[in-house]
């Protein structure tokens, strides 16, 4: 993606794309009332992106969604885009569950609304449609926040307007992005809780008290004390360090959530000195830091 592309936005709006998401299950509120669609499109003509952000699509889940088309129909209508070069046929921009679950009920046709989407808008909303899943777990949903604020220049204040977040959830969550590879793995596998898991973001040592916590299976608050204390995993200091002040954490979490990385603040008592470090854990986050400070 050019980097015109990145930094532009869409000129629809977050909040516009977000109308346009249909949700798979819709509460019973009378505000979420099955959107028209536009037509009725044979299932053979519609295929699904092959940019589509999720690429699992459970089992269980398919034939749940399958048995209630079955009974019920397909509530809420795909969205697609006119496939290029093609008169009749369609391209899946959200809604490939759905597409999938009908093929399994043996549907011939489904409603379908129709959006002129280009590339980059087509990515975006298939993202939006992603963070909506009920069965999304938090790294998942905060990969999913990042990519709009990474792929499309969205600011934490936007995305959280056009979500109905607090900027204090969204920023949370996306410091869980910060942990190393196998705590998140825990985490997407249902071992670990998100609380459990923002217990271990400035821990020094991440990856051992995670495999302590789920080994104890210890409650979140238990997690705290073992993340802020002496612990099995992490040899005894014979020259601890001191505990940072409030100021100091409350400085470090904002930046660590203003930057996508951990920050420390190491500031030497009674002095104007200190260091201030920021970890990375990809090239392209090294990328991202170097941009930043050069702008």
């Amino acid at each position: 993606m050019s980097k015109s592309q990145k930094n532009r936005g869409l000129g629809r709006g977050l909040s516009a794309l977000m109308a346009d998401v249909a949700v798979e299950e819709p509460t019973k509120d009378a505000s979420s009332e099955p959107r028209r669609a536009d037509m009725m499109v044979p299932i053979e003509k519609i295929s699904p992106n092959p940019e589509q952000p999720r690429r699992t699509f459970t089992q269980e889940q398919l034939d749940d969604l399958a048995a209630s088309i079955k009974e019920k129909g397909v509530i809420q209508p795909l969205i697609v885009r006119p496939k290029p070069q093609s008169d009749d046929e369609y391209e899946i921009v959200a809604g490939e569950r759905r597409w999938r679950a009908s093929q399994m009920a043996k549907l011939h046709q489904v409603p379908v609304v129709i959006r002129e989407y280009n590339d980059t808008e087509a990515l975006e909303v298939a993202i939006i449609e992603n963070i909506q899943r009920a069965d999304l777990n938090a790294i998942e949903e905060a990969a999913g926040y990042r990519d709009l604020m990474d792929r499309f220049g969205h600011t934490q204040e936007k995305v959280s307007e056009a979500l109905g977040k607090s900027r204090s959830y969204i920023a949370n969550l996306l410091r869980l992005l910060n942990l190393p590879g196998d705590v998140q793995a825990f985490v997407r596998d249902g071992k670990l809780s998100a609380g459990h898991a923002r217990t271990l973001v400035t821990a020094e040592n991440p990856s051992a008290l995670a495999r302590e916590i789920i080994s104890k299976g210890l409650s979140v608050r238990a997690a705290e004390k073992l993340a802020k204390g002496p612990s099995l995993s992490k040899p005894r200091q014979t020259n601890p360090k001191s505990e940072k002040d409030a100021d100091t954490k409350a400085l470090e979490s904002d930046l660590s959530a203003a930057t996508g990385m951990k920050v420390q603040i190491d500031h030497k008592a009674g002095g104007e000195a200190g260091t201030v470090t920021i970890r990375y854990q990809s090239l392209d986050q090294l990328d991202d830091i170097c941009g930043k400070l050069s702008s």
